[in-house]
């Protein structure tokens, strides 16, 4: 803002073409989680393209969701939630989660998480058990913080499944210098 109040031209709103937007963002892969809770004894859940490391200490994740999301809208009201890192033999998983079906828990089998009992998918690379920490607005979105209760790794001998320009793909490394 310049020193009289208004706004410059290099500070003005610029419009962006949702379907650019959407094109440039899908040339970045992400990985793909499942997001789940328990509602009294059903499972419910989604898939989440936006999973994130946050902070160590303490150990908190995060991940993005659309506020129109009516699963997001019932495991918030849970205040805890599962993540699973689909393997990139999940593909099917990862579909039946993204769509509107009605028991996307069908096909898979699910255990309950140690510290909040929320579903953990079974085959899965790796999980993690959260208790909701905090939920951030973030224009159509939501940014949902999770502070670790559990995690491990519980598959080494697959990679996790991928998504890229809208479609699946699969790791393959460039080196064996791994961490």
């Amino acid at each position: 803002m310049s020193e009289d109040g208004k706004i410059s031209s290099s500070q003005a709103e610029v419009e962006i073409d949702p379907a650019l937007f959407r094109s440039v963002m899908g040339h970045y892969p992400t990985g793909v989680t499942v997001v789940a809770a328990l509602e009294g004894t059903a499972p419910i859940g989604l898939a989440i393209g936006s999973l994130f490391s946050v902070s160590l200490d303490p150990p908190l994740i995060g991940f993005c969701v659309a506020k129109t999301s009516s699963s997001w809208a019932r495991i918030e009201d849970t205040g805890a939630f599962g993540v699973t890192v689909l393997s990139e033999e999940q593909q099917d998983t990862s579909g039946r989660f993204a769509s509107k079906v009605e028991d996307k828990f069908a096909g898979d089998t699910w255990v309950p998480a140690p510290v909040t009992g929320s579903p953990l998918i079974v085959g899965g690379v790796a999980h993690l058990d959260c208790k909701l920490h905090s939920v951030v607005d973030a224009g159509d979105h939501v940014i949902v913080l999770g502070r670790v209760q559990y995690l491990d790794v519980h598959r080494a001998d697959v990679g996790p499944l991928l998504f890229f320009r809208g479609g699946y793909g699969r790791h393959d490394p460039l080196s064996t210098d791994l961490i």
